[in-house]
Formats: structure tokens, C-alpha cells, sequence
């Protein structure tokens, strides 16, 4: 059985089918991760996007009921260069071939990741297709099927990938905080991060609006990551710019530092092949400590590196960088408590390098609460105001994550 991966520059792979049979679109990218495939399969953020693993080997420990980030899979399409022949996990359920034939997901293996990898990088990422079975036709009609489909430049797809309603992680142990989280592609495990800290966590639809996210009275505001280009979320923005009006902590992460970026008045602007995997170094720019991590993101906020520049809310600074290209990795506030990272600190599947932001998004809280009540601003007085004896030390849970 033959199946073919085209991309829109007219570049064709042949390879075998694996998973479902049939035809699928989607923006073409690559992940180097050489694990976490399930949760990359699950991310919302991969919606609409054909994804190639470059490890050379996947599916070795099939699919459990634990690991995924959301209720079904995401990416639009799989490439694969070796499949497992067999799971070889205790935990597994299911191997990743059954998986992704369950979900309707077309994908495909072929003998050249490496090769489709490095024409991605040279050519950067563009519109692709997978066809197998009845889908298979002669090479030119497929390339021109791929370049009538749909790019991702603006592309508004937070809401086809957020909750229709609100719901409440508790928090696990002492409740410290009230997190209002705007779910623009959220991922499971980024509540469950916080619900580890103390936090009760109310997830929102990704078309909240400041008067919704501030009425849950919150001692924090977080966005989450997701799909699409930031250029199109006009709607989130504005809500942002509420809450920051109001002046509530607030942390956002992936597609949340780029709506940060857009309220504090920054652009937004598409990345050649984006930065997807759990390998990329970026530097706290306060403290020079690399940190290697998560990353899922094709698009990034353009600031200035020289230094803090004004914004309607005060100044600002880009508080984290990639080292490899040089892209906005964080932004901050310089005098309110609001900051953000272009990548994933929750990184279900590691590294667990930046799980510190968590613990910081806390100390903002604890030191908004101690202003709020007269005792004082710095983290030490945050923390004595808690009104839990035991909450300062209420984070060891997600140390090890």
C-alpha cells in the first residue's frame, strides 16, 4: 500500500500508510523531540498542522490513558520515519498505529524525515497533504489541492480548539489562589501545574472578556497557549488590556506572551520554521541562567532587545531570549505584576527546567494579596499574608516537574 506526503512547492515523499487512510491538510512543521509524541499528538496547539517527528523511531511505548493533554488529537497529520512494531510499556493501551486510526488521523511513514526536515528549514513551513487509499490521484492534482488549502497566516482558530464552557481544576491540598485561566488551546497538564501550588484554576472560554475573567474575583489571570495567528485575536487582546487595567497578576505562556505582546503594543510576525520540540536554550536575561525547554510556536512578538521600552501599562522589557535565533522567549512589566514566555514551563514530558514560573506566578499573587491587605510588598510579606499557615511551602508538588 503506497502513500504520499506532498508539499506545496510541488516536493512529494513516498511512503506507506500509518494510521487512518484517506487525505488531510495542514501546515507542515516539524517537532525534534525524541519523546513526548503522545502529548505533542494531543496539544491544541497543533491544530491544523501536519507534524514530523525527526527521532527515527516512534510509537516504542504505544498510547496510555494518562499522558494525553486534552480529550482527542490535534494535529491535522503524522510523519513518522520508523514505527513501532511492537508497544513495549507497561502502560500502554493501545499501540500509536490503532491510536491514530481510532482518531481519523492520516499520516504516513516514509524513509526521509531528515530530508523533509532540512527542506523545511531551507524553504520554510508551508502547506502540505498526506493521501493514501481512494485519496491517492495523479502529482499535479495533489500539489493543487495542497495550494488551495488553507495557511496559517490569519488563521483564528483559539476558538475551534477552546472549552464551549467554563470549568474548575480544584486546587490539590490547601487552596492559596484563585486563577482565572483563558483557554486558548490549553493544555491539561498547565491547570494541574498550578492546582499543584495551591491554585483553584477556573478554565474560560477563549471569548472572555475582561468583565467575565474578572468576575470570578481572581488573584491571578493566566492565558494559555493555541493554535493560529496571533495578528487575528483581536478579542483576547482587548481582554488582556482589561485585565491588565485592573492591574491583577497575570502570566500567559506560548500564544498568551503573544497576546501580551499585542496589548502592550507590540507586532507579531511569522517564524521561517518555527521552534517545536524540548530542546531550545533560552536565557533569563535578569540572572544569565540558560534554561533548555518546550517549545510550540510558529510565530513571535517582534520587541526591542536594547533595553525597556513604554507601553500603555509602563515599561517593559524582553525578559527571556532563544539562543539560537535571537526571538522574544519572555516579556515583563517593569512596575506591575504581569510577565510572560513564548514557550511551556508545564512540559508534561520535559525538560522541567522552567517549572519555577509556576512558583513565581505565586509570588506575584501572594505580593499583590500583602498590598491588598496593608502588610507590605516585598515576597517575604506576600507570603506571611497567605491565610493558609502552611501555604508558603506549598510548591514542593511541582518541584520535581
Amino acid at each position: 500500500m503506497t502513500a504520499v506526503l506532498v508539499l506545496e512547492d510541488g516536493r512529494v515523499f513516498q511512503g506507506a500508510p500509518y494510521g487512518a487512510e484517506g487525505e488531510t491538510f495542514g501546515e507542515m512543521v516539524f517537532n525534534t523531540g525524541m519523546t513526548g509524541y503522545q502529548e505533542t499528538l494531543t496539544d491544541p496547539s497543533y491544530h491544523r498542522q501536519i507534524v514530523a517527528m525527526t527521532a527515527p523511531h516512534i510509537g516504542n511505548t504505544g498510547v496510555n490513558d494518562e499522558d494525553p493533554e486534552s480529550s482527542r488529537v490535534w494535529v491535522a497529520g503524522y510523519v513518522v520515519r520508523e514505527p513501532a512494531r511492537v508497544s513495549s510499556s507497561w502502560r500502554a493501551r493501545r499501540s500509536l498505529d490503532d491510536y491514530l486510526r481510532e482518531q481519523g488521523v492520516v499520516g504516513i511513514a516514509i524513509s526521509g524525515t531528515r530530508a523533509l526536515t532540512r527542506h523545511l528549514r531551507e524553504r520554510g513551513a508551508m502547506r502540505a497533504g498526506i493521501f493514501s487509499g481512494d485519496a491517492l490521484a495523479p502529482v499535479e492534482e495533489l500539489v493543487e489541492r495542497v495550494r488551495r488549502s488553507p495557511g496559517m497566516e490569519g488563521a483564528d482558530l483559539a476558538e475551534e480548539v477552546s472549552t464551549a464552557e467554563p470549568y474548575v481544576v480544584p486546587a490539590i491540598g490547601a487552596k492559596r489562589f484563585t486563577v482565572a485561566a483563558v483557554d486558548l488551546g490549553i493544555k491539561s497538564m498547565t491547570p494541574h501545574r498550578m492546582a499543584e501550588r495551591g491554585c483553584e484554576v477556573h478554565v474560560l472560554p477563549a471569548s472572555s472578556t475582561a468583565e467575565d475573567i474578572l468576575a470570578v474575583d481572581p488573584d491571578g489571570v493566566f492565558f494559555s497557549n493555541g493554535p493560529g495567528d496571533p495578528a487575528t485575536a483581536d478579542g483576547a487582546v482587548e481582554a488582556l488590556r482589561g485585565v491588565l487595567a485592573a492591574g491583577r497578576p497575570f502570566f500567559g505562556i506560548c500564544f498568551g506572551n503573544q497576546i501580551f505582546g499585542r496589548a502592550l503594543g507590540l507586532g507579531t510576525y511569522k517564524l521561517r520554521y518555527g521552534h517545536r520540540g524540548v530542546n531550545q536554550p533560552v536565557q533569563d536575561r535578569s540572572t544569565g541562567k540558560v534554561e533548555i525547554s518546550a517549545h510550540n510556536h510558529g510565530f513571535a512578538v517582534r520587541a526591542p532587545l536594547d533595553g525597556p521600552f513604554d507601553t500603555p501599562y509602563g515599561p517593559a522589557e524582553v525578559s527571556h531570549v532563544n539562543l539560537n535565533d535571537d526571538c522574544v522567549e519572555g516579556l515583563r512589566l517593569v512596575d506591575r505584576p504581569a510577565f510572560s514566555v513564548q514557550y511551556h514551563p508545564e512540559a508534561a514530558a520535559g525538560p522541567h527546567d522552567s517549572a519555577g514560573l509556576f512558583d513565581r506566578f505565586c509570588d506575584l499573587m501572594e505580593q499583590e494579596r500583602g498590598r491588598a491587605s496593608g502588610v507590605g510588598g516585598d515576597e517575604g510579606a506576600g507570603r506571611a499574608a497567605s491565610e493558609e499557615p502552611n501555604a508558603t511551602m506549598n510548591t514542593e508538588g511541582g518541584k520535581d516537574a
